[in-house]
Protein backbone atom coordinates (compact mmCIF):
# COMPACT_ATOMS: atom_id res chain seq x y z
CA UNK A 1 0.00 0.00 0.00
CA UNK A 2 1.48 3.31 -0.90
CA UNK A 3 2.28 6.02 1.70
CA UNK A 4 -0.46 9.08 2.03
CA UNK A 5 2.79 10.84 1.70
CA UNK A 6 2.98 9.31 -1.77
CA UNK A 7 -0.51 10.31 -2.54
CA UNK A 8 -0.05 13.80 -0.97
CA UNK A 9 2.71 14.68 -3.37
CA UNK A 10 0.78 13.17 -6.63
CA UNK A 11 -2.51 15.37 -5.46
CA UNK A 12 -0.20 18.21 -5.32
CA UNK A 13 1.26 18.08 -8.97
CA UNK A 14 -2.05 16.92 -10.44
CA UNK A 15 -4.06 19.77 -8.51
CA UNK A 16 -2.15 22.15 -9.88
CA UNK A 17 -2.53 22.01 -13.54
CA UNK A 18 -4.78 23.27 -16.22
CA UNK A 19 -6.30 20.63 -16.60
CA UNK A 20 -8.04 20.61 -13.22
CA UNK A 21 -9.72 18.04 -11.64
CA UNK A 22 -10.79 17.76 -7.86
CA UNK A 23 -10.61 13.76 -7.61
CA UNK A 24 -7.76 12.35 -5.29
CA UNK A 25 -6.40 9.61 -5.40
CA UNK A 26 -6.75 9.16 -1.72
CA UNK A 27 -10.60 9.24 -0.44
CA UNK A 28 -11.35 13.02 0.97
CA UNK A 29 -13.49 12.68 4.07
CA UNK A 30 -15.04 15.61 5.94
CA UNK A 31 -14.33 12.84 9.28
CA UNK A 32 -13.80 13.10 12.14
CA UNK A 33 -14.64 16.60 12.69
CA UNK A 34 -18.11 17.79 11.75
CA UNK A 35 -17.30 20.94 9.25
CA UNK A 36 -17.22 20.28 5.14
CA UNK A 37 -14.64 20.96 3.10
CA UNK A 38 -14.54 23.72 -0.26
CA UNK A 39 -13.85 20.27 -2.23
CA UNK A 40 -16.08 17.72 -3.49
CA UNK A 41 -15.33 14.09 -3.36
CA UNK A 42 -15.07 14.26 -7.16
CA UNK A 43 -17.85 12.90 -9.94
CA UNK A 44 -19.03 9.97 -10.19
CA UNK A 45 -17.77 8.97 -6.49
CA UNK A 46 -20.02 7.85 -3.95
CA UNK A 47 -19.05 8.25 -0.27
CA UNK A 48 -19.90 6.62 2.81
CA UNK A 49 -19.32 8.35 6.20
CA UNK A 50 -20.56 7.06 9.65
CA UNK A 51 -19.79 7.22 13.30
CA UNK A 52 -21.29 6.16 16.29
CA UNK A 53 -21.05 8.11 19.50
CA UNK A 54 -21.57 8.39 23.67
CA UNK A 55 -21.93 12.06 24.77
CA UNK A 56 -22.61 13.08 28.44
CA UNK A 57 -24.18 16.73 29.55
CA UNK A 58 -24.65 17.82 32.78
CA UNK A 59 -26.34 21.11 33.21
CA UNK A 60 -25.71 22.30 36.86
CA UNK A 61 -28.76 25.30 37.06
CA UNK A 62 -31.08 22.46 35.77
CA UNK A 63 -29.90 19.74 38.10
CA UNK A 64 -30.40 17.32 34.84
CA UNK A 65 -27.74 15.12 33.69
CA UNK A 66 -27.83 13.21 29.70
CA UNK A 67 -26.17 10.10 28.89
CA UNK A 68 -26.88 9.79 25.05
CA UNK A 69 -25.67 7.38 22.41
CA UNK A 70 -25.98 8.27 18.23
CA UNK A 71 -24.57 8.40 15.30
CA UNK A 72 -23.47 10.97 12.60
CA UNK A 73 -23.68 9.59 8.90
CA UNK A 74 -23.57 11.57 5.37
CA UNK A 75 -23.85 9.92 1.73
CA UNK A 76 -21.95 12.42 -0.77
CA UNK A 77 -22.27 12.08 -4.41
CA UNK A 78 -19.98 13.68 -6.98
CA UNK A 79 -22.49 14.91 -9.73
CA UNK A 80 -21.98 16.13 -13.53
CA UNK A 81 -19.23 18.63 -12.36
CA UNK A 82 -15.72 18.48 -10.35
CA UNK A 83 -16.69 21.10 -8.40
CA UNK A 84 -20.78 20.12 -7.79
CA UNK A 85 -21.64 17.76 -4.85
CA UNK A 86 -24.56 16.51 -3.37
CA UNK A 87 -24.98 15.48 0.58
CA UNK A 88 -27.41 14.00 2.57
CA UNK A 89 -26.93 14.13 6.27
CA UNK A 90 -28.05 13.66 9.43
CA UNK A 91 -27.89 12.68 13.58
CA UNK A 92 -29.86 10.38 15.36
CA UNK A 93 -29.81 10.00 19.48
CA UNK A 94 -31.41 8.33 22.06
CA UNK A 95 -30.85 10.12 25.57
CA UNK A 96 -31.68 9.30 29.35
CA UNK A 97 -32.14 12.10 31.10
CA UNK A 98 -32.06 12.37 34.88
CA UNK A 99 -33.38 14.84 37.18
CA UNK A 100 -31.46 15.31 40.64
CA UNK A 101 -33.47 18.12 42.37
CA UNK A 102 -35.69 17.36 45.02
CA UNK A 103 -37.88 15.00 43.30
CA UNK A 104 -35.48 12.76 41.36
CA UNK A 105 -37.34 11.14 37.70
CA UNK A 106 -35.97 9.73 34.75
CA UNK A 107 -37.45 10.09 30.87
CA UNK A 108 -35.78 8.54 27.54
CA UNK A 109 -36.24 9.80 24.30
CA UNK A 110 -34.63 9.84 21.07
CA UNK A 111 -34.99 11.14 17.10
CA UNK A 112 -32.92 12.81 14.24
CA UNK A 113 -31.15 16.13 15.96
CA UNK A 114 -30.41 16.91 12.26
CA UNK A 115 -31.72 15.23 8.80
CA UNK A 116 -30.14 17.55 5.85
CA UNK A 117 -30.39 17.18 2.05
CA UNK A 118 -27.72 19.69 0.00
CA UNK A 119 -25.45 20.62 -2.87
CA UNK A 120 -21.97 22.31 -2.75
CA UNK A 121 -20.48 24.43 -5.53
CA UNK A 122 -16.70 25.16 -5.49
CA UNK A 123 -17.08 28.95 -6.94
CA UNK A 124 -13.40 29.51 -6.38
CA UNK A 125 -10.40 28.19 -6.49
CA UNK A 126 -6.84 29.96 -6.14
CA UNK A 127 -5.50 27.13 -8.12
CA UNK A 128 -7.49 26.51 -11.21
CA UNK A 129 -6.20 29.14 -13.30
CA UNK A 130 -2.45 29.24 -12.25
CA UNK A 131 0.82 28.03 -14.13
CA UNK A 132 1.88 24.85 -13.28
CA UNK A 133 4.42 24.58 -10.64
CA UNK A 134 7.09 22.25 -11.25
CA UNK A 135 8.25 20.66 -8.07
CA UNK A 136 12.19 21.63 -7.36
CA UNK A 137 13.68 17.74 -7.28
CA UNK A 138 16.96 19.11 -5.49
CA UNK A 139 15.15 20.94 -2.78
CA UNK A 140 13.11 20.10 0.11
CA UNK A 141 13.13 23.98 1.03
CA UNK A 142 11.85 25.15 -1.77
CA UNK A 143 8.81 22.82 -1.75
CA UNK A 144 8.03 23.72 1.51
CA UNK A 145 8.45 27.12 2.15
CA UNK A 146 5.78 29.56 2.68
CA UNK A 147 3.97 31.55 -0.27
CA UNK A 148 1.78 34.61 0.15
CA UNK A 149 -0.53 33.18 -2.72
CA UNK A 150 -1.38 30.01 0.18
CA UNK A 151 -3.75 32.25 2.37
CA UNK A 152 -6.13 32.75 -0.53
CA UNK A 153 -8.74 29.98 -0.14
CA UNK A 154 -10.57 27.99 -2.29
CA UNK A 155 -14.51 29.13 -1.87
CA UNK A 156 -17.33 26.73 -1.65
CA UNK A 157 -21.37 27.65 -0.87
CA UNK A 158 -23.85 25.25 -0.19
CA UNK A 159 -27.44 25.46 -0.13
CA UNK A 160 -29.72 22.99 1.79
CA UNK A 161 -33.17 21.96 3.32
CA UNK A 162 -33.51 20.45 7.01
CA UNK A 163 -36.25 18.10 7.83
CA UNK A 164 -37.50 18.19 11.67
CA UNK A 165 -40.77 16.03 13.02
CA UNK A 166 -43.08 17.23 14.72
CA UNK A 167 -42.63 17.33 18.43
CA UNK A 168 -38.91 16.64 18.42
CA UNK A 169 -36.96 16.86 21.37
CA UNK A 170 -33.99 18.18 20.26
CA UNK A 171 -35.61 21.07 18.72
CA UNK A 172 -37.12 24.56 19.82
CA UNK A 173 -41.07 23.91 20.42
CA UNK A 174 -42.99 24.09 17.38
CA UNK A 175 -40.46 23.33 15.10
CA UNK A 176 -41.35 21.22 12.44
CA UNK A 177 -41.12 20.50 8.32
CA UNK A 178 -38.77 21.84 6.66
CA UNK A 179 -36.12 24.88 6.94
CA UNK A 180 -33.84 26.60 4.49
CA UNK A 181 -29.65 25.73 5.88
CA UNK A 182 -26.67 27.93 3.98
CA UNK A 183 -23.25 27.65 4.16
CA UNK A 184 -20.07 29.20 2.96
CA UNK A 185 -16.86 26.75 3.13
CA UNK A 186 -13.57 28.21 3.00
CA UNK A 187 -9.83 25.82 2.82
CA UNK A 188 -6.26 26.43 2.76
CA UNK A 189 -3.84 23.65 1.54
CA UNK A 190 -0.55 24.44 3.13
CA UNK A 191 3.12 23.09 2.49
CA UNK A 192 3.66 20.72 5.25
CA UNK A 193 0.36 18.56 4.99
CA UNK A 194 -1.39 21.54 6.96
CA UNK A 195 -5.20 21.94 5.97
CA UNK A 196 -7.20 24.61 7.51
CA UNK A 197 -11.18 25.00 7.17
CA UNK A 198 -13.77 27.28 7.96
CA UNK A 199 -17.73 27.25 8.05
CA UNK A 200 -19.97 29.82 8.27
CA UNK A 201 -23.51 28.36 8.58
CA UNK A 202 -26.84 30.17 8.87
CA UNK A 203 -29.22 27.19 10.29
CA UNK A 204 -32.86 26.49 9.98
CA UNK A 205 -33.45 30.18 8.65
CA UNK A 206 -37.02 31.61 9.55
CA UNK A 207 -37.60 29.47 12.69
CA UNK A 208 -37.37 30.31 16.38
CA UNK A 209 -34.58 27.92 16.25
CA UNK A 210 -32.53 29.81 13.44
CA UNK A 211 -28.47 28.94 14.88
CA UNK A 212 -25.50 31.03 13.46
CA UNK A 213 -22.50 28.99 13.64
CA UNK A 214 -18.95 28.45 12.90
CA UNK A 215 -16.54 26.21 12.35
CA UNK A 216 -12.87 26.07 12.47
CA UNK A 217 -10.89 23.15 11.76
CA UNK A 218 -6.86 22.46 11.90
CA UNK A 219 -5.80 19.18 9.99
CA UNK A 220 -1.81 17.92 10.11
CA UNK A 221 -0.79 14.85 7.87
CA UNK A 222 1.90 12.92 10.35
CA UNK A 223 4.35 9.80 9.45
CA UNK A 224 2.21 7.88 6.33
CA UNK A 225 -1.44 7.31 7.05
CA UNK A 226 -1.97 9.11 10.03
CA UNK A 227 -3.48 12.42 10.54
CA UNK A 228 -4.51 14.83 13.60
CA UNK A 229 -7.45 17.92 13.55
CA UNK A 230 -8.22 20.07 16.26
CA UNK A 231 -11.49 22.07 16.10
CA UNK A 232 -13.73 25.26 17.46
CA UNK A 233 -17.38 24.95 16.84
CA UNK A 234 -19.21 28.00 17.89
CA UNK A 235 -22.96 27.95 18.19
CA UNK A 236 -25.30 31.05 18.45
CA UNK A 237 -29.17 30.98 18.71
CA UNK A 238 -32.18 31.63 20.93
CA UNK A 239 -32.33 28.59 22.03
CA UNK A 240 -29.06 26.97 22.21
CA UNK A 241 -25.44 28.50 22.45
CA UNK A 242 -22.08 26.71 22.88
CA UNK A 243 -18.66 26.88 21.66
CA UNK A 244 -17.49 23.04 21.26
CA UNK A 245 -14.24 21.74 20.99
CA UNK A 246 -12.93 18.89 19.32
CA UNK A 247 -9.70 17.20 18.79
CA UNK A 248 -8.76 13.21 17.04
CA UNK A 249 -7.00 11.44 14.00
CA UNK A 250 -7.35 9.72 11.38
CA UNK A 251 -5.99 6.60 9.94
CA UNK A 252 -6.06 5.73 6.33
CA UNK A 253 -6.40 1.91 5.88
CA UNK A 254 -6.35 2.05 1.83
CA UNK A 255 -7.33 4.85 -0.33
CA UNK A 256 -10.91 4.47 -0.76
CA UNK A 257 -10.78 3.82 3.18
CA UNK A 258 -10.62 6.25 6.61
CA UNK A 259 -10.92 5.45 10.32
CA UNK A 260 -11.06 8.13 12.75
CA UNK A 261 -11.73 8.52 16.21
CA UNK A 262 -12.13 11.59 18.71
CA UNK A 263 -13.07 13.87 21.79
CA UNK A 264 -15.48 16.79 22.24
CA UNK A 265 -15.82 18.82 25.24
CA UNK A 266 -16.62 22.60 25.98
CA UNK A 267 -16.11 24.93 28.88
CA UNK A 268 -19.02 25.52 31.04
CA UNK A 269 -21.66 23.47 32.82
CA UNK A 270 -25.07 24.81 30.85
CA UNK A 271 -24.06 21.97 30.15
CA UNK A 272 -21.14 20.74 30.14
CA UNK A 273 -20.23 18.39 27.10
CA UNK A 274 -18.15 15.18 26.89
CA UNK A 275 -18.54 12.62 24.10
CA UNK A 276 -16.35 10.31 22.50
CA UNK A 277 -16.83 9.20 18.92
CA UNK A 278 -15.30 6.59 16.25
CA UNK A 279 -15.90 6.47 12.82
CA UNK A 280 -15.04 5.42 9.13
CA UNK A 281 -15.85 6.43 5.46
CA UNK A 282 -15.52 4.27 2.06
CA UNK A 283 -15.54 5.82 -1.26
CA UNK A 284 -17.35 3.33 -4.13
CA UNK A 285 -15.21 5.25 -7.20
CA UNK A 286 -16.25 5.17 -10.58
CA UNK A 287 -14.36 7.98 -11.42
CA UNK A 288 -12.48 8.44 -14.98
CA UNK A 289 -10.07 10.83 -15.07
CA UNK A 290 -9.60 12.96 -18.89
CA UNK A 291 -6.04 11.67 -18.81
CA UNK A 292 -7.11 8.28 -18.11
CA UNK A 293 -9.42 8.05 -20.96
CA UNK A 294 -6.23 9.53 -23.48
CA UNK A 295 -4.49 6.34 -21.87
CA UNK A 296 -2.66 8.00 -19.23
CA UNK A 297 -3.68 7.26 -15.86
CA UNK A 298 -2.65 9.89 -12.69
CA UNK A 299 0.64 8.01 -11.39
CA UNK A 300 1.57 7.95 -14.95
CA UNK A 301 1.28 11.62 -15.58
CA UNK A 302 3.21 11.77 -11.93
CA UNK A 303 5.94 10.30 -13.70
CA UNK A 304 6.08 11.58 -17.20
CA UNK A 305 6.28 14.97 -15.24
CA UNK A 306 9.59 14.08 -12.69
CA UNK A 307 11.28 12.50 -15.93
CA UNK A 308 10.35 16.13 -17.65
CA UNK A 309 12.14 17.95 -14.83
CA UNK A 310 15.17 16.24 -14.96
CA UNK A 311 15.38 16.05 -18.21
CA UNK A 312 14.87 19.73 -18.51
CA UNK A 313 17.78 19.80 -15.15
CA UNK A 314 20.25 17.81 -17.54
CA UNK A 315 19.50 20.32 -20.03
CA UNK A 316 20.38 23.59 -18.12
CA UNK A 317 23.35 21.55 -16.46
CA UNK A 318 24.97 20.68 -19.88
CA UNK A 319 24.09 24.47 -21.45
CA UNK A 320 26.08 26.26 -18.15
CA UNK A 321 28.54 23.35 -18.77
CA UNK A 322 29.02 24.20 -22.81
CA UNK A 323 28.79 28.36 -21.82
CA UNK A 324 31.51 28.23 -19.31
CA UNK A 325 34.16 26.14 -21.47
CA UNK A 326 33.10 29.09 -24.21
Amino acid sequence: MKSLKTYVFLFAIIFTTKGYSQYTEVINSNRPGVSQSAFSVGTNVVQFEVGPYLLKEKHQLLSRDDKSYGADFALRYGLLFPQLELNFEGTYQSTKRSYTNTVPNEENFSNFKTLTLGAKYLVYDPFKNAQEEKPNLYSWKANHSFKWKDLIPAVAVYVGANFDTKDNPYTAAGIEGFSPKVMISTQNNFKGGWVFVMNFIKDRIGTDQSDFSFILTLTKSIQDQWAVFAESENISSDFYADNLIRVGGAYLWTKNLQVDAAATFNTKDTPSVFGLAVGASYRLDFHVDKMEKDGTSAEEELERRENKARGEEKKKRKKETIDFDN
